[in-house]
């Protein structure tokens, strides 16, 4: 597990609940592995669009996932209430790597540890641009400090 890995529900900066369904459970009858990265797609993008007011249907400047990776740490299965906890963990001029926590409600341990990277590009050409100023300003909100 990277050293960047947060684990604690005290590491992360802002919740939101996740509701299992009977579909993401496996023939093992837990959440299937795959299933975690919607779960990190959806707390990412909420936050995007909730707090970064982001317009995914028509704005000129999206973010791309290039990159994601989970660690698992304890199972999670249907009808469990889940939350998935959102930091950032770097900020760039056109990219930034969040870290999500999935976490069983009131647990304080993570049941999986994941990071997604966007990087932000002009919808028309799928080129690179700096993140737009209101997004920017609501990952700054959220993002760790740095320990140099």
């Amino acid at each position: 597990m990277s050293e960047n890995t947060a684990i604690a529900r005290s590491d992360y900066r802002v919740f939101y609940p996740i509701t299992t369904r009977w579909m993401d459970n496996d023939i093992y009858g837990h959440v299937n592995n795959v299933t975690y990265y919607s779960y990190f797609d959806s707390a990412v993008n909420r936050y995007l669009i909730e707090e970064g007011g982001l317009d995914i249907h028509s704005a000129p400047i999206v973010g791309f996932v290039v990159n994601s990776s989970c660690d698992y740490r304890a199972p999670v299965a249907y009808p469990q209430e889940i939350e998935a906890g959102l930091r950032v963990a770097r900020l760039g001029n056109s990219s930034v790597t969040y870290q999500v926590g999935i976490f069983r409600r009131g647990e304080e341990s993570a049941c999986a540890c994941g990071s997604f990277t966007h990087v932000f590009v002009e919808r028309a050409t799928n080129r690179s641009v700096p993140i737009p100023e209101a997004i920017r300003r609501a990952l700054q909100a959220i993002q760790m400090e740095k320990t140099e």
